[in-house]
Formats: C-alpha cells, sequence, structure tokens
C-alpha cells in the first residue's frame, strides 16, 4: 500500500521514522525520498515485491550513496515506490496503486524509478534516489518533465542497494530543478570545473529516427536546436559499427543473463510475481555462459568504437525517449512496443557504461519529452552544467 501523504502513490506506507542528517551542508533544508532498493536504516527495502528478502526485516545501515545526501543536510521522508525488482519500464508494478505521472496524468511515469520520479515531479519532496540499469533514471525524467543523470558506470557506489544486472547498474537522483540538480552534483560528483570546455556535439541519424511520429519529430528538431544555440551546431557522426538491433539484443541479453544470475533462486521460488517481469527473468535463464561471453566481447568493441568516436570532448545529442509517455489506459501490447523501442534509444549509454543526461525540453500532445547527452566517460559533472547552460538558453 502507498501513503495518504500525497495522491501520486509515489511514498510507501512504512512507518514514519527519523534518519539523522547534518543540520548544516549544501543540501540543508530540503527533502529526501528513496527508492525502495536503497538500504535506509531503520526501513526496510522491498525491491518492489512484497515477499522479497529485504521486505520483512529492518535494514540496520544506509546506503553510502544516500548517506552522503543525508550528510549533505538533506531531511529523509521515505521510501519512494519501484518497478518490481527494477525490471521494467512503465512504472505499473502490479502490487502497487501505480504511480501518477504529474505533469501527464494520464499517462505512465516510466519506471523503474516511478515514485521517485513522481515525487519530485509533483513536489513531494525536493531530491529523491534512482538507479537505471535499463534507462530507470533517463525514462521517468523524460516522461514527468525532469532532469536525469546516467551516471558513468561505477562511478557513485551502489553499496547496500538491490542489484539487477551488475555491469549495468548506476545510481542516480532526480531533483526539483535545475539549481538543485547542481548542488546534488556538487555533493555526489565534486563541483564543476570553473569554466566549461568547449565541447563537440555529434547526432546519429539512426537513432534520432527512433522517435514515434511527425508530431515528435518536428519537436525534437526544435530541441536540437535550443542546445545547439547553447553548445554548437551538431555534426552527423560516421555510423556504429553495429546496428541498432544489434545493439538492443546485446543489451538485452547481457541484462537478462545477470538479472537471472543475481535473482534466480527468489524468481524460481515466489509465485507472487507480475508474468511479464517473470518472463524477463526467464529469458536469462535460457542464456548460456557462451552468449555472455560473446556479447560482451561485442560490449567492449563496442565502447572502444564510442569512446573513440566521442574523444575528450564529443558530445552525442539523441531522443531520451520515443516521444511522450504512453497512456496508462494503454494495452500490454501497446506498452510493450513503445518498451522495444524505447531501449533501442536507452540501451546506448548502458552499453558503454557513459554518462547520459536527459534534459526536459520538450512536450509533444500535451506531455514531456526530453532530449539527450551522451558524454565522455567521467563527463558527468560537466554535463549536468551543460544541461543547466542548455536550459537557460
Amino acid at each position: 500500500m502507498t501513503s495518504t501523504r500525497d495522491d501520486l502513490n509515489a511514498f510507501l506506507d512504512y512507518p514514519q521514522i527519523e534518519v539523522p542528517h547534518a543540520a548544516t551542508g549544501p543540501l540543508a533544508g530540503l527533502t529526501l525520498g528513496v527508492k525502495d532498493i536503497f538500504d535506509v536504516a531503520g526501513h526496510p527495502t522491498g525491491g518492489g515485491n512484497p515477499e522479497f528478502p529485504g521486505a520483512s526485516k529492518i535494514a540496520t545501515t544506509t546506503a553510502p550513496s544516500v548517506q552522503k545526501l543525508l550528510d549533505a543536510g538533506a531531511t529523509y521522508l521515505g521510501k519512494t515506490q519501484t518497478e518490481e525488482l527494477t525490471f521494467s519500464l512503465m512504472g505499473q508494478n502490479v502490487h502497487f496503486p501505480h504511480p501518477v505521472n504529474p505533469r501527464a496524468r494520464d499517462r505512465v511515469t516510466g519506471g523503474s524509478s516511478s515514485g521517485s520520479a513522481a515525487a519530485v515531479a509533483g513536489g513531494l519532496c525536493d531530491i529523491a534516489t534512482a538507479s537505471d540499469t535499463g534507462g530507470s533514471v533517463r525514462g521517468p525524467a523524460s516522461f514527468c518533465g525532469l532532469i536525469g543523470l546516467r551516471a558513468t558506470h561505477g562511478r557513485l557506489s551502489l553499496e547496500s542497494a538491490m542489484p539487477l544486472a551488475p555491469s549495468l547498474d548506476v545510481f542516480g537522483w532526480y531533483a526539483k530543478d535545475a539549481a538543485t540538480y547542481e548542488k546534488v552534483a556538487d555533493v555526489m560528483l565534486g563541483e564543476a570545473p570553473a569554466a566549461l570546455p568547449a565541447v563537440r556535439p555529434l547526432r546519429l541519424s539512426a537513432f534520432d529516427a527512433l522517435v514515434l511520429g511527425p508530431d515528435e519529430a518536428a519537436e525534437y528538431a526544435r530541441m536540437v536546436a535550443i542546445v545547439e544555440s547553447a553548445i554548437g551546431a551538431a555534426q552527423e557522426a560516421p555510423a556504429l559499427s553495429f546496428s541498432i538491433d544489434d545493439l538492443y539484443w546485446m543489451f538485452r541479453r547481457i541484462q537478462a543473463y545477470e538479472a537471472w544470475a543475481v535473482h534466480s533462486d527468489f524468481v524460481s521460488k515466489t509465485q507472487n510475481m507480475d508474468p511479464a517481469v517473470r518472463a524477463r527473468f526467464e529469458f536469462g535463464k535460457t542464456l548460456g555462459c557462451e552468449v555472455a561471453v560473446d556479447e560482451t566481447k561485442k560490449r567492449t568493441e563496442l565502447r572502444a568504437e564510442l569512446e573513440a568516436l566521442l574523444g575528450a570532448d564529443g558530445v552525442l545529442v539523441l531522443p531520451t525517449m520515443p516521444g511522450a509517455a504512453p497512456r496508462s489506459a494503454a494495452s500490454g501490447d501497446e506498452l510493450l512496443d513503445y518498451r522495444e523501442r524505447a531501449l533501442r534509444l536507452l540501451c546506448l549509454s548502458g552499453l558503454s557504461g557513459l554518462p547520459q543526461i536527459t534534459i526536459p525540453l520538450g512536450t509533444v500532445h500535451c506531455a514531456p519529452f526530453g532530449i539527450s547527452l551522451i558524454g565522455p566517460r567521467n563527463f558527468d559533472r560537466t554535463l549536468v552544467a551543460l544541461a543547466t547552460r542548455i536550459m537557460a538558453n
């Protein structure tokens, strides 16, 4: 069940507790929601399934990344809803009332960081933690009109957090505005460079073509113009040696193989699981070690190719998602079709391990629509600063 504190189904109804935080600091006075995959001392960690082992015991320590926010002065409000074991993209967990998208109430929030996105977009808290394996920071941010950074893989701690696919999982957060997002970035990543470096914007037309239709294409073109006015004209980059479908299946196989390795014991024993989520795990069961080795080899080749393309100053501009969030009442087949298209956009950052930030510049069909930048490894703090510059332009 969710809390009566809001009509967005964002927070879970765990008992209210006091979690110590610093009285002063750069985040003093700001409130914090925590995705229910991160341990917070005094609360369970449910992982989006009422039978998940963490749901029946109280954590005794707090995840280091969450503690860092508390030590900077943020005040903990509670746990936010997540998709079941984080293995979904729409924000519709069968075990809980679905979070409501405050920016488009007839559309999904996106997932798996569904409650965190709803809480921040709806003004229930100033900051909320998130995670991203296949798009769980970037998708909800695009759908709910938020900034969302998928950090360089391994840059931020995921200790005391429920994993899904460890070679893809990263920590993230949402904040109420660009200024607050920058404050959190200062805490988590260090301060931005005094002078932003010149960047070399690039585009890959194959990814641009994944938007849903002419309305989305027109709005995406408008967003690109805003980005270019702030950081320079984007040049078409040479096509990658892997097709988009190659990348999609590379991502799907690596993710599913790792997810099954992590959660096979629980998935095999529980009967209380969304059949669609179970099917994603069981796809991993069908994949042998040789498949994982082959796909990992391809991923290494992709990483080298993309890093060579970007160099030290390249920034790839691309749509975050194919368009606005699907409607909450969409059929299962419609949601699946959207998910498959979205993953083709989202997988590039995950596979490469490079940072990606989504910027809330667009609106299509009366709902938010984001644009993204992918930068070189450890370019995270500069991407946040670039997003702030672009939004102010």
